[in-house]
């Protein structure tokens, strides 16, 4: 887990987890605030609770993990036609402005709403369920994500920015340096990455 100043494009935390938790952002804002670090602004890729922990700071979503959750539930090329216009309104997010997107968001919905409610009986179960489970969570990943897609426009002199590339090329680089010393002892594998983390200070 890395915490990235995007200005500095530095690394300034760290830490090896088992697994991706709010404990562990819980941990990562405390140690950075008693080392004396002032958190003015955080960029999230989307984990559940991180806006709602961060809720005293302007959280930016980012652009990149948003438009990937689209196309995880739409595929690059929907059947339906409903599928191939929402995909139409992602692909404008950034660029436009945030009161365009939410309206034309909300332009979709209209067309559409009675469409994302219609249901199917299941036969053998007699139980009813949402036919477009996957368009309406295309929809509702949009909506409720709105209010942060646009944090870096609503605070420009925070120069926030609206994806977290800068830290996931420096992972893309650590993830092929791995691959290459596949054979290496895990101690030594773990001691180049800490070498790398700590001297983070790169042009990516």
């Amino acid at each position: 887990m890395v915490v990235r100043d995007p200005h500095c494009r530095h690394n300034v935390y760290w830490s090896e987890i088992v697994r991706e938790s709010l404990a562990e952002y819980v941990c990562a804002t405390d140690t950075l605030e008693s080392m004396g670090y002032e958190i003015k602004a955080v960029v999230v890729d989307g984990k559940r609770g991180l806006t709602g922990h961060y809720a005293d700071l302007p959280v930016q979503m980012c652009h990149f993990h948003q438009a990937a959750t689209v196309r995880r539930y739409l595929t690059l090329r929907p059947r339906l036609e409903a599928g191939r216009e929402l995909r139409d309104v992602a692909r404008k997010l950034g660029n436009v402005c945030e009161r365009c997107f939410g309206r034309e968001l909300a332009h979709w919905h209209e067309k559409w709403c009675e469409f994302l409610t219609e249901k199917t009986i299941n036969a053998e179960t007699g139980k009813c369920h949402y036919t477009h489970k996957r368009l309406r969570s295309a929809y509702f990943s949009l909506k409720k994500n709105l209010l942060h897609l646009y944090t870096y426009q609503r605070h420009p002199d925070l120069r926030i920015p609206n994806t977290t590339n800068g830290l996931e090329s420096s992972f893309a680089y650590l993830k092929e340096l791995v691959r290459v010393h596949r054979g290496m002892k895990d101690d030594l594998k773990r001691k180049m990455i800490e070498s790398i983390l700590q001297n983070s200070n790169t042009k990516s």
